[in-house]
């Protein structure tokens, strides 16, 4: 027992969110330069020229259809496809994270959980407190996001064979992914837009409204958060009932009222152990008095996960895409042609065929960068 009070005293509490909030801006800035390197190199490709700038892999992150796909293709047929590889060593990483260290994805990583917690500022700044509806309209609508996360599951887990996932992920208009969810933003819909504007300004009315009710990711790690070991733990004869974690809780629940929080909502955000005065009250650990986590102990894991595994995953040749930039230039160009549109289900097209011709145009650029590279050699030689 002094074992752990020595331990856990050296904490201190000020210093999580310090920790947190480094690695949230170190995300939001990687992410940052992903976008902005991606949308240079599908520039280059509008303007009719192979890229200069590298495919920054990481820009799959965005494309968690597709990962879910390739992770039920992978665990089906043993085949670790290479259209997208790095959008499912990604979510591989996410959904270990949610078993590891709860939902630390959505409070360390995430750059909408970034986004609502300002959002929820500027709630905090209009109303001057901080709103929670009720109760018994506060669990319908946290299973909104359990039933989009059901939708999605019966449509890719359930519905979906080996065959139809082989189809999808082949198809022209999955090596395109990435391009289209560009597009999307870029040249974002009347509708769309204003669906964003609704739900910005419904997060500024409810907190967390995106992340708390709609976001089914939210909702897969959620559901796996509660297979970790880590809890948020509350000390009993320390505990002076003052209730501020309650009120620091940006997600309502009350860890006052708790021994171990087991909600499912938690982000392992870890304020109430901030907001907290007691010393060895509430703490992160595995165990109800052992394997506390420092908080520096838990960035580093959390940021090691998603740098060791890309890392890894590079080394092993299943990080970048497999898609060359000659093909991708060919799909630019042929973006208007059907078989790149998707309305509710993948247009048909002949596989072999398709991916025959993507293989020539593997080739051409082989052969193009063989005649490069000799040409260099024989100028070097002369």
């Amino acid at each position: 027992m002094h074992k752990f009070i020595n331990y856990f005293q050296n904490i201190n509490p000020k210093s999580i969110q310090i920790h947190r909030r480094i690695v949230q801006y170190l995300f939001l800035v990687t992410t940052v330069l992903i976008g902005l390197q991606f949308s240079v190199f599908v520039n280059q490709l509008e303007n009719g020229i192979l890229p200069t700038v590298s495919r920054p892999p990481g820009i799959e992150a965005f494309l968690p259809i597709s990962s879910l796909i390739s992770l039920k293709y992978w665990l089906l047929t043993g085949i670790f496809n290479r259209v997208h590889p790095s959008g499912l060593i990604i979510l591989l990483i996410i959904l270990s994270t949610a078993i590891l260290l709860k939902r630390g994805f959505c409070s360390w990583v995430c750059p909408f959980g970034l986004l609502t917690e300002h959002l929820n500022r500027l709630h905090h700044f209009i109303f001057r407190k901080n709103i929670r509806i009720p109760r018994w309209l506060d669990y319908p609508m946290r299973s909104l996001k359990y039933l989009l996360l059901a939708f999605f599951l019966w449509g890719i887990v359930i519905r979906m064979n080996a065959f139809a996932l082989d189809y999808f992920i082949y198809s022209p208009y999955n090596m395109v992914a990435d391009i289209k969810m560009l597009y999307f933003f870029k040249n974002i819909s009347t509708f769309a837009f204003w669906v964003l504007v609704a739900l910005a300004v419904l997060s500024i009315l409810i907190r967390n409204f995106w992340c708390r009710y709609l976001c089914p990711y939210g909702a897969l790690l959620g559901a796996l958060s509660l297979l970790s070991v880590f809890k948020i733990h509350r000390n009993n004869q320390t505990c002076t009932n003052c209730q501020q974690c309650t009120r620091a809780c940006p997600v309502d629940i009350q860890p006052h009222k708790a021994t171990t929080v087991l909600s499912d909502e938690c982000h392992a955000c870890l304020k109430c152990v901030s907001a907290c005065p007691e010393k060895n009250t509430l703490y992160l650990s595995g165990f109800k008095q052992t394997g506390v986590l420092k908080p520096w102990i838990y960035a580093v894991t959390i940021s090691s996960l998603f740098l060791g595994g890309s890392l890894l995953a590079g080394a092993t040749g299943y990080w970048q895409t497999g898609i060359s930039n000659n093909e991708y230039l060919f799909h630019v160009q042929n973006l208007h042609l059907p078989f790149y549109q998707h309305n509710g289900e993948i247009p048909a097209y002949n596989k072999d065929a398709w991916l025959r011709m993507m293989a020539e145009i593997r080739k051409s650029q082989s052969a193009m960068s063989r005649n490069y590279a000799n040409g260099e050699s024989s100028n070097n030689n002369n």
